[in-house]
């Protein structure tokens, strides 16, 4: 779905590239995340892969980026929009109404979406997003979780083939958290959705997503299955990449020779297997 090939791009204002020769194959329906130090490119990543770069932020673009069968280069970003949907992480920049429904309403109306078509529409994307008992609530009165999820909603609705959210959960706790994975998730295998999540949270991301891509200094460092890019844990580390506390132990038990099974993801996977080991 999502082809990237040898792409560099340095911000007009920049004097080095923000990323710098990236090859990354994205499969159509897959659940992909990516993840990094604070400033490492991964936010300029997601630019390039929803039409942002080149359309929006001026430039040195190299190599190509081709969504289904559209170069963003040459196609133009309302075209590029009806294919991917996008979700920043700032939500409240992003929501343009004062309603709920209005929201959600907008970018069908914009897309010119038939008008015998919108109400359904609306109606699928809250129910998706777990919110449709919001549908009349003023959004300034909302919690971060909600708005995070009338965002998302607003997206779904135009039934993009391409979802791309940076930190959609950067602002809510743990249990807000996992319940935005678990509806994404739930969606995309329901929809056959290719969903590119940005993400602090490597945990989450390593549960839910087919892909973990480690993005360092402008270059892709990992771009695998969750347990391969885990079983790295130290070098994650040292390119600021906070692994799972469990999933680090077991490594380096492993390590010394005391473990010899499958890189744990999580607390209680490392707790059976701690079991193993001292039986």
């Amino acid at each position: 779905m999502i082809q990237i090939q040898d792409l560099t791009f340095r911000y007009r204002e920049g004097e080095e590239p923000v990323v710098e020769d990236i090859t990354l194959d994205i499969p159509d329906g897959a659940f992909v995340g990516i993840t990094g130090a604070a400033g490492s490119g991964k936010s300029t990543l997601t630019y390039a892969m929803n039409g942002i770069i080149p359309h929006c932020y001026p430039g040195d673009f190299y190599g190509s980026v081709t969504v289904g069968s559209l170069d963003t280069c040459e196609t133009s970003l309302t075209d590029i929009s009806q294919l991917v949907g996008s979700v920043c992480q700032d939500i409240d920049s992003q929501i343009v109404t004062s309603i709920v429904e209005d929201e959600v309403l907008y970018g069908l109306e914009n897309f010119g979406v038939p008008h015998d078509q919108i109400e359904a529409r609306v109606t699928e994307a809250l129910d998706a997003m777990g919110i449709l008992d919001l549908k009349d609530r003023v959004i300034s009165s909302l919690s971060g979780g909600q708005k995070q999820k009338v965002a998302i909603a607003s997206v779904l609705a135009l039934r993009p083939k391409v979802l791309v959210l940076d930190e959609p959960t950067a602002e809510l706790d743990p249990a807000s958290s996992r319940a935005v994975f678990e509806l994404l998730a739930h969606y995309a295998e329901e929809h056959g959705t290719t969903v590119v999540v940005v993400e602090q949270k490597i945990a989450l991301l390593s549960e839910f997503a087919d892909m973990l891509v480690i993005v360092d200094q402008g270059r892709i460092k990992f771009a695998d299955e969750p347990r391969r890019v885990l079983a790295h844990s130290e070098e994650l580390l040292a390119l600021g990449v906070n692994c799972p506390r469990s999933t680090t132990l077991m490594n380096r038990l492993a390590n010394v020779g005391l473990y010899a099974g499958p890189v744990c993801c999580d607390v209680q996977e490392a707790s059976n297997a701690l079991l193993e080991v001292i039986a």
